[in-house]
């Protein structure tokens, strides 16, 4: 686990899924239904129950790049599923602001609704086919550049990767974040994966 400390917030890089870990608020990868579909959104469906369906269906789907929350329902260590769209890579400059947006939409929602931790999955880079070290540099600049803009709150924000590439990728930009920014209240901690 790499944990980046600056103020009052935290970056939080953990080799593992969004439902390994407990945050008020994990992040759901979805479709534009919102109804479900594979990797993460399945997972994500399927752990919180038909309750989770039944809320999604009177969302009236999503946009790319915008978000929408529900409850957790049976998800035991969160509180909200906020659900963002991420591009279809097409390998254009929109494809980066719609990503940038998803990313964003979700930390807006979860400072709305009082959330101290935040989930995100890799977005948009399975079956949406975003190249990973474009989406994690596009994840990690709006990140810190939303928890800079929001310094007097207080945010957990964890990268949650699920193969150890996805986790090596971040953790050499985070690093790379870190060396450049001069972070000076950083602290750097490496945890093999449980």
């Amino acid at each position: 686990m790499d944990n980046i400390v600056n103020a009052k917030s935290q970056i939080i890089l953990v080799e593992g899924g969004v439902l390994d870990i407990k945050a008020e608020a994990i992040v759901n990868a979805a479709n534009n239904s919102l109804l479900g579909g594979g990797g993460v959104d399945g997972a994500i469906h399927r752990a919180a129950g038909p309750d989770l369906l039944e809320e999604c269906r009177k969302l009236g789907g999503c946009q790319t790049g915008q978000a929408k929350i529900t409850k957790a329902y049976n998800i035991q260590n969160s509180d909200y599923i906020i659900h963002t769209v991420g591009p279809v890579y097409q390998g254009n400059k929109e494809d980066g602001d719609l990503l940038a947006s998803a990313y964003q939409k979700s930390l807006d929602l979860a400072l709305e609704h009082c959330c101290s931790s935040i989930a995100f999955p890799c977005i948009s880079t399975g079956a949406y086919r975003f190249p990973l070290e474009k989406a994690s540099q596009i994840a990690i600049k709006t990140v810190v550049d939303w928890l800079n803009r929001h310094s007097e709150d207080t945010l957990t924000v964890f990268f949650c990767c699920y193969t150890e590439r996805e986790y090596s990728v971040y953790q050499e930009i985070l690093s790379q974040w870190k060396n450049k920014n001069n972070f000076s209240e950083t602290l750097l901690i490496l945890e093999p994966r449980s």
